[in-house]
């Protein structure tokens, strides 16, 4: 992969916004890759409008959008030293503009929510749109009120899946770069109770053993890639893959997912587990996308 690929973030100026562009400011002076600060800009007349340039003009950048675009890389690079940092404008929709720009970068971030964001809404639809669609990792920035966590273990959850194997490599590489352990997760059934069926703690003994190996393959692989990482392995019972994650993303810095599980259908762009972390995680999410084939 290209050692050039940016960071990107998209940026409106709106606080979630400006909370997901620290994140990228980090992962950023991680990765030692440049940050891209973009912002889309549509007709001032917005979406679905038929436009005829000769009355109306065609989209433009603002001097108000650069003067917003370049006071947040000043600030940026004040507290994040060694950070170099692009900013443009692109004429197109803010979903649509990142998921472009996601063709050419090593990262695209996004916020749980931009600008004229409803606060009932968990993660507003360009996010959404981006974790989705994008060519290469999203990082969904969520809470967005709280600062970055640092110490906690890098956490991913691990199914047997193509998905969740590349997830995991991701996972490795994330927590290697943090310096701080990475947690495997499996999730499986929950008990039933004291007094079970023969037929039922037979099944639950078969599930302890899959669960077993799935964790002890997964350890093998991203200890061979990084020998000195702290690797735990975490057999989690919930009801669902989705509530079991999230559960334990309360003790993390980090949620990796697959965007397809087991169970994934392969028209589904995006998981219903790996929806269900972007929406409702208690630390930033990860979507493991493979990058472009060059």
């Amino acid at each position: 992969m290209p050692m050039n690929r940016p960071v990107v973030v998209g940026v409106d100026g709106s606080p979630s916004s400006l909370v997901a562009a620290e994140h990228a400011a980090r992962e950023a002076v991680l990765r030692s890759r440049p940050l891209h600060l973009v912002h889309g800009f549509l007709h001032p007349l917005g979406y679905g409008v038929p436009l005829n340039p000769y009355d109306l003009g065609v989209p433009a950048p603002s001097a108000e959008a650069q003067e917003m675009l370049e006071r947040t890389a000043a600030e940026l690079t004040d507290r994040w030293p060694g950070l170099v940092v692009e900013v443009r404008q692109v004429a197109g929709g803010p979903g649509i503009t990142m998921i472009e720009e996601s063709r050419r970068a090593d990262l695209v971030v996004v916020g749980s929510r931009g600008l004229g964001g409803f606060a009932g809404l968990l993660l507003g639809s360009v996010g959404a749109q981006v974790a989705a669609h994008a060519h290469c990792p999203v990082l969904v920035v969520r809470p967005d009120e709280q600062p970055i966590p640092v110490d906690d273990p890098v956490l991913v959850g691990v199914d047997g899946s193509e998905s969740s194997r590349l997830a995991a490599g991701y996972a490795a590489d994330a927590a290697a770069l943090r310096d701080v352990p990475l947690v495997l997760v499996h999730v499986g059934p929950p008990e039933e109770g004291r007094t079970v069926p023969e037929e039922i703690e037979e099944s639950q003994a078969a599930y302890q053993a899959e669960a077993v190996r799935l964790l002890a393959d997964a350890s093998t692989a991203v200890r061979a890639a990084h020998p000195d990482l702290v690797v735990r392995e975490h057999p989690v019972q919930a009801d669902g893959a989705a509530q079991g994650l999230i559960e334990a993303s309360g003790g993390a810095s980090l949620l990796v997912v697959g965007t397809r599980g087991r169970a994934g259908f392969a028209g589904m762009l995006l998981g219903s587990v790996s929806q269900a972390a972007i929406q409702h995680a208690h630390c930033p999410v990860l979507v493991a996308h493979p990058y472009p084939v060059s």
